[in-house]
C-alpha cells in the first residue's frame, strides 16, 4: 500500500505512554483517608475498616484527575493510521455528498493507546481489539494488535491494517446513518438469536463499506499494489467467526456468531470493492439471513 509520506489526519490522538494522575486533594477523598485511619488504629472491627477501606477506593476512583496526555509515539503505526484516517475522511466526505441526501459526513476521531484507556463505552482494553465507539464517536486502536493479526492469524501487511482500520471507520458510517439503529433494535429485542443475527448484518456491512471505502481510495489516491488486496481478503478470512471458534476450541457454533463466517466477510467486502455504491449496503437488512 502507498502510505508513506503522504497526507495525514487530525482528527488522531495518540495516548499511548499517558501517566493517569490521582486528584486526592478533595475534601471527600481526605476526609475517607483520616476516617480509615481512625478506624484502624481505634481497633474498630474488621468489617467497620473494610467498609472505610471500600469508601477510599470508591473517592479515589471519583476524584481521579484526566489522565495526562503526551505526543504519544511517533512511529511507523501512527503513522499509517493516521494517512489511512484521512483517506477515509475524504472519501466518506464525497460520498455522503454525492449519494446520500440531506446528509453529511462527520469525521471520527481515532484514538491510539496501549493497554487500556477510558471512553464513553466504558474502559477499553488491548485484548478487545480495535473497536468504535458510538457514544463518543471515536475509533480506538492499540497497535499491537496488528501484530497479533500477523503472528496470531497470519495476515500480515499494511493493507490488512488499512482494512481494520476502515471497518472501524464503517462502523462510524453506520451510526450516522439508520443502519446501527436498525442492528440495536434487533439486539433490544430480548432474543439472543435475533440480536446476534443483528450484530452479523451490522458487521458484514461495516466489511462492505469497507470495500467500498477500498474502491474509492484507490481511484483518489492510486493506494493499492500489487498484493494488497490479498492481504485485506487474508485478513478477513482469518478472522470470521468460524475460523475464530475452531481455533478456540475445536468446533464451531454458528447461533454464537456475531461477525460472521469467513466467506462471509471475504464476499461483503470484495462486494463493497466491486460496487462502490454506498446504498447498495442497505440490502444486508433487506435480504434473508440464510442467504447472507
Amino acid at each position: 500500500m502507498r502510505w508513506k509520506g503522504r497526507e495525514q489526519s487530525s482528527n488522531v490522538e495518540d495516548r499511548r505512554g499517558m501517566s493517569p494522575k490521582m486528584a486526592m486533594g478533595g475534601g471527600g477523598g481526605l476526609l475517607a483517608i483520616i476516617v480509615m485511619l481512625l478506624l484502624k488504629f481505634a481497633g474498630a472491627p474488621p468489617a467497620a475498616q473494610q467498609m472505610a477501606g471500600n469508601l477510599v477506593n470508591k473517592v479515589q476512583q471519583q476524584n481521579a484527575a484526566p489522565a495526562e496526555v503526551g505526543d504519544g509515539i511517533q512511529d511507523e503505526s501512527r503513522e499509517l493510521i493516521s494517512v489511512v484516517l484521512h483517506d477515509t475522511e475524504t472519501v466518506w466526505s464525497k460520498l455522503f455528498d454525492e449519494q446520500i441526501t440531506g446528509a453529511s459526513y462527520k469525521a471520527p476521531k481515532l484514538v491510539i493507546f496501549d493497554g487500556t484507556t477510558p471512553t464513553a463505552c466504558g474502559t477499553g482494553q488491548a485484548a478487545m481489539g480495535p473497536f468504535y465507539c458510538p457514544g463518543d464517536q471515536m475509533v480506538y486502536i492499540d497497535p499491537t494488535f496488528f501484530d497479533d493479526l500477523a503472528r496470531r492469524h497470519h495476515a500480515p501487511g499494511d493493507f490488512a491494517q488499512a482494512y481494520v482500520i476502515a471497518h472501524e471507520v464503517a462502523h462510524h458510517v453506520q451510526n450516522l446513518l439508520p443502519y446501527s439503529r436498525m442492528a440495536n433494535q434487533m439486539r433490544a429485542s430480548g432474543d439472543e438469536r435475533l440480536a446476534n443475527q443483528g450484530s452479523v448484518r451490522l458487521e458484514l456491512q461495516a466489511d462492505f463499506l469497507a470495500g467500498v471505502w477500498a474502491h474509492y481510495a484507490h481511484k483518489e489516491f492510486g493506494i493499492l499494489e500489487e498484493g494488497d488486496m490479498e492481504e485485506a481478503i487474508t485478513a478477513a478470512n482469518q478472522i470470521g467467526d468460524d475460523t475464530l471458534q475452531k481455533q478456540a476450541t475445536g468446533y464451531v457454533q454458528p447461533e454464537r456468531f456475531t461477525h460472521g463466517t469467513s466467506a462471509q466477510r471475504v464476499r461483503w467486502f470484495k462486494r463493497g470493492l466491486l460496487s462502490g455504491k454506498l446504498k447498495d449496503c442497505e440490502q444486508l437488512f433487506e435480504i434473508d439471513y440464510d442467504s447472507l
